[in-house]
């Protein structure tokens, strides 16, 4: 496993561009909420660690993880994104394996369809949806032992909006 042994909070505050001056879209999942909140409240923290401020960061909920496209489509065609006002946008969402090809489906939407909002699109799109095995490597991904994946979507979302710059 690739993150074993590996906390993906850590990162040099000295290496990451301030954030005082960007706006941030979050588009979060409400299923798997314990999990999908944990990424949030990660993403949330290192934004305002960089120097956001809080009400630059808008937030939006979606029912669930297939959803997040039309959610982040919708935030970039939004009045934040038309007033210029949107530097980045973060999509939040937990899909756990079953025993169906549900799974599957819902992993090959998603990402594709993030895929092609960031090759259309001027807004860069960060990729934070969890897609685990089961629900203790989720656990470990949001907060848990190996950190969280949302803190890591969170210095993405600030590399990319300050590489729109250029």
């Amino acid at each position: 496993m690739a993150t074993a042994n590996h906390n993906l909070s850590n990162y040099d505050k000295a290496t990451i561009p301030n954030a005082k001056d960007f706006r941030f879209g979050i588009v979060v999942s409400e299923w798997n909420t314990s999990i999908t909140e944990g990424l949030w409240q990660g993403a949330f923290n290192a934004l305002i660690d960089c120097g956001a401020l809080k009400e630059n960061i808008v937030r939006w909920n979606v029912p669930g993880t297939f959803e997040l496209t039309y959610g982040a489509a919708r935030m970039s065609k939004s009045i934040y994104a038309d007033s210029g006002m949107l530097d980045a946008i973060i999509v939040i969402g937990c899909v756990i394996q079953g025993e169906t090809k549900h799974f599957d489906f819902v992993c090959d939407g998603v990402t594709q369809g993030i895929k092609d909002l960031n090759l259309k699109g001027d807004i860069p799109v960060i990729f934070c949806v969890l897609t685990d095995n089961n629900m203790q490597q989720s656990i470990d991904r949001s907060g848990g032992k190996h950190g969280n994946k949302g803190t890591e979507a969170a210095i993405a979302a600030i590399k990319m909006a300050h590489l729109r710059l250029f």
